[in-house]
């Protein structure tokens, strides 16, 4: 997988990009000064012009990088400087590889300090055309996941998969909904409706880039309002939808 590079029209100091792509996405950009949040799948942090401060339980530390577990309430504190946000499929080769590159904790479960956090932030900089997907190496490796578990993840991410309930994901997959509720936690690190959810978010910023206006976009992806959307979106990744999508560019991610 090759990501989208930043587009030419777009300043690399001032213009947030924004990479969307089946069950990961990436945000390239200006500090956005988060309030604490949780999210609903793995989030790769890298400070790319300056360290950040991140904030868990009663733990506070200043890191360069931090993979934060989906379900983990924290606060990223970045007040100047550019950040790259990773959001990957839990459960995903990429996590279980780069996890084990992290070389320091903050808290019990957020894992620090990436072995070559400084090379990648330093090859942001230098990059004329920005991008991060290509740079972290984030693609399609080799699943090992149970295979039910990978035909409901790819159902979820179809355009009606952010409608579909328990029952009928465990129906499709052949497996009771208590096994399959069980198998899917044990399988991807997240409960069904986190990645639900987060299927949702992915299919809103795909449908927004089609033209479709925010509200349209929620509805059609499972939210019951846009109320609803913008509450979730806020809970999930600390700052309101409208707020971030003011001056970003939202490109495809290259399958």
């Amino acid at each position: 997988m090759t990501g989208v590079a930043l587009p030419e029209t777009c300043s690399s100091r001032s213009c947030a990009t924004i990479w969307v792509g089946q069950g990961r996405a990436a945000y390239f950009g200006p500090s956005l000064r988060l309030r604490e949040h949780s999210g609903s799948v793995h989030c790769f942090a890298l400070g790319v012009d300056e360290p950040f401060t991140i904030v868990c339980g009663g733990n506070e530390r200043l890191v360069r990088s931090a993979l934060i577990p989906p379900r983990t309430r924290h606060r990223l504190i970045a007040e100047n400087g550019r950040m790259v946000f990773a959001y990957l499929d839990p459960g995903s080769p990429w996590v279980a590889r780069t996890g084990g590159r992290m070389t320091g904790r903050v808290g019990p479960v957020i894992l620090s300090d990436h072995e070559d956090d400084q090379r990648l932030a330093a090859g942001l900089r230098a990059a004329a055309s920005p991008d991060p997907l290509s740079l972290l190496e984030i693609g399609d490796h080799a699943d090992q996941r149970d295979e039910r578990i990978r035909a409901a993840l790819a159902l979820l991410r179809t355009e009606r998969g952010g409608s579909l309930s328990v029952a009928q994901l465990a129906d499709a997959v052949n497996l009771s909904a208590s096994r399959f509720q069980h198998l899917f936690t044990a399988h991807t690190g997240t409960s069904f409706r986190r990645y639900r959810l987060w299927a949702r978010m992915l299919h809103v910023a795909r449908a927004t880039r089609a033209g479709k206006d925010l509200t349209t976009a929620a509805i059609e992806a499972g939210f019951a309002s846009s109320a609803h959307f913008s509450d979730s979106f806020r809970a999930m990744f600390g700052l309101s939808a409208r707020r971030l999508a003011v001056g970003a560019v939202l490109v495809p991610d290259r399958p």
